[in-house]
């Protein structure tokens, strides 16, 4: 998949071409073929072809939005699981500082990779792959010898929640292969020059009328934009919140 500005610029231009042939046919096409007749069949055409369009966009809208909050959700879980890990860590005792004091590393250097502001490090989904921390935190967590039943409860309990940690990271990870499919977004393109192009076919020609028309072919443009972003939460302009790992980063040795 294209990145989700040039596929929205793509959008708008081939749009605007669509509805200025439908201005320029005005011209050329002879004049039977814009009588009421012509105009009320191109009408419904148009009125099922939008109708179309709507309920596709909306499926799009609908399921990248899923695909956003479960990303979010998965985020929240592992701040909570993560702050959960770091008080049984406290409970285990002095013992267990040093793991607790890796955990505080990973989370910072996770958060830094992840939504990192430089354009020379790869960030989003990709640093979160890379990432091993998790692992780090599990092989300390071996080197642990509990002194007491107690301490062997808490450390089975430190082992549990950082499996679940590293499976929710997991499964986010591989929730982000099912990227939306390109043939999709092409047919929806296609449906809206057409749908613009008997606007232009009909419509006015003045500056009012083609503003407006502009703005709305940016603005069907702008929905296919949102679309394709909200199905990478990692990446792009709009990404998931980090305020739960920072939250959970506040939280660890207090």
């Amino acid at each position: 998949m294209m990145d989700p500005l040039i596929v929205g610029l793509i959008s708008v231009v081939c749009i605007s071409i669509g509805l200025l042939v439908g201005l320029l046919l005005q011209n050329i096409l002879p004049a039977h073929h814009l009588e009421e007749a012509s105009k009320d069949t191109v009408k419904i055409g148009a009125g099922m072809l939008a109708t179309l369009t709507a309920l596709v966009l909306g499926l799009l809208v609908s399921s990248a939005k899923s695909s956003f909050d479960a990303m979010n959700t998965a985020i929240a879980s592992a701040g909570a699981k993560i702050i959960m890990f770091d008080r049984t860590l406290a409970n285990y005792g002095p013992e267990a500082n040093e793991v607790r004091h890796q955990l505080r590393q990973t989370v910072a250097g996770a958060i830094d990779r992840i939504w990192s502001s430089k354009k020379t490090s790869p960030g989003g989904l990709r640093a979160a792959e890379s990432g091993t921390g998790v692992e780090t935190i599990q092989m300390k967590l071996n080197e642990l010898t509990p002194k007491n039943k107690a301490q062997e409860q808490l450390l089975a309990q430190a082992h549990q929640v950082a499996n679940d940690v590293a499976q929710t990271r997991l499964t986010s990870i591989e929730e982000q292969q099912n990227v939306l499919p390109s043939i999709f977004v092409i047919f929806l393109i296609f449906w809206l020059v057409i749908l613009f192009f008997s606007f232009g076919l009909f419509a006015p020609r003045n500056a009012t009328v083609l503003a407006l028309l502009f703005f709305c072919s940016l603005s069907v443009s702008s929905a296919i934009f949102i679309v394709l972003e909200m199905n990478r939460p990692l990446d792009g302009v709009i990404k998931a919140s980090n305020a739960p790992l920072h939250k959970a980063l506040e939280l660890i040795d207090k």
